[in-house]
C-alpha cells in the first residue's frame, strides 16, 4: 500500500467535493457471476453519474480492492476524469487491510482538501464483499477505528453483504447508525443505482444539511445470518 498525500496535485475547480471511497472483494469467492455483475454495476453508475454536471464537478470516486492484497486501483479523482476498470476476482480476503487503506485514504484527501481551500462532504466509505476475512485480519481492531472513525464524524461507513457473507461479522464492525446491508441476489445495478441517485441529492445540497437518501429496497434489506 503506497502512501499518497496529494500535495502534487492541484485542484481542478473549487466546488464542494464529496469523496466516495469503494471498497470492493476480489476475491477468489467473486470469481464468475458476482464479479461481472459487480463490474457491470460500476460501469453503469459511471454512465448514470457523468451525466449529471453538478456531481461530475463534485464527486470523487476512489477504488479500493482486497484480495490476497489490497490495492487502490484508483486514487481519488472527480468521476467525470475516471475511466471504470475492470476487475478480475482470485485470492484469499485481506478484508481489515482494505478497510484500513480506505480510512488513511480519507484522511490524507481531507487533510488536501483543507490545504488546498476546498469545501467537502462528510466522505463516505462502502464496503462491499461476499465472503469470510482472512484468519490474520483483527476484525476488533477494524470496528474500533471505524466507530471512532463515525463518531468523530470522519467518514460515514456502510457494509454491503453478497451472497454468502458473514452478515452477523459485519454487524460486529458495523456502527449501528448504518447497519450492514444485505444485497439481494446480484443486484449490483440496482445498488449503484440507488447510490447515483443518492450521490446527486448529496451533491447538490448544503453544507450540513440533513438530507433523505433514496429507499434502499429495491436492492437490499438490513439482515443477519
Amino acid at each position: 500500500m503506497a502512501f499518497n498525500d496529494f500535495t502534487a496535485e492541484m485542484p481542478e475547480n473549487f466546488e464542494q467535493k464529496c469523496l466516495c471511497v469503494l471498497v470492493l472483494d476480489t476475491s477468489g469467492s467473486m470469481v464468475g457471476e458476482p464479479i461481472q455483475e459487480l463490474n457491470r454495476g460500476l460501469q453503469q453508475f459511471h454512465y448514470q453519474v457523468v451525466k449529471d454536471e453538478i456531481a461530475g464537478e463534485r464527486l470523487e470516486i476512489c477504488l479500493i480492492t482486497f484480495e490476497s492484497k489490497v490495492r487502490c486501483i484508483q486514487e481519488p479523482t472527480l468521476i467525470r476524469n475516471l475511466q471504470m476498470p475492470q476487475l478480475q476476482a482470485g485470492g484469499s480476503t485481506q478484508l481489515a487491510q482494505g478497510v484500513k487503506e480506505a480510512i488513511i485514504k480519507v484522511q490524507n484527501r481531507k487533510n488536501w482538501y483543507r490545504k488546498t481551500g476546498q469545501p467537502y462532504y462528510r466522505p463516505f466509505i462502502f464496503l462491499i464483499t461476499d465472503g469470510e476475512p482472512d484468519g490474520d485480519q483483527d476484525m476488533e481492531e477494524l470496528m474500533m477505528e471505524i466507530n471512532e472513525g463515525v463518531n468523530s464524524k470522519k467518514f460515514l461507513f456502510f457494509p454491503i453483504g453478497v451472497q454468502d457473507a458473514n452478515m452477523k461479522l459485519l454487524q460486529s464492525i458495523a456502527h449501528p447508525s448504518t447497519p450492514p446491508m444485505k444485497l439481494q441476489g446480484l443486484k449490483f445495478v440496482e445498488f449503484f443505482q440507488w447510490l447515483s441517485n443518492s450521490v446527486g441529492i448529496i451533491t447538490k445540497s448544503q453544507a450540513d444539511e440533513w438530507v433523505r437518501l433514496p429507499d434502499a429496497t429495491a436492492w437490499g434489506q438490513i439482515a443477519l445470518d
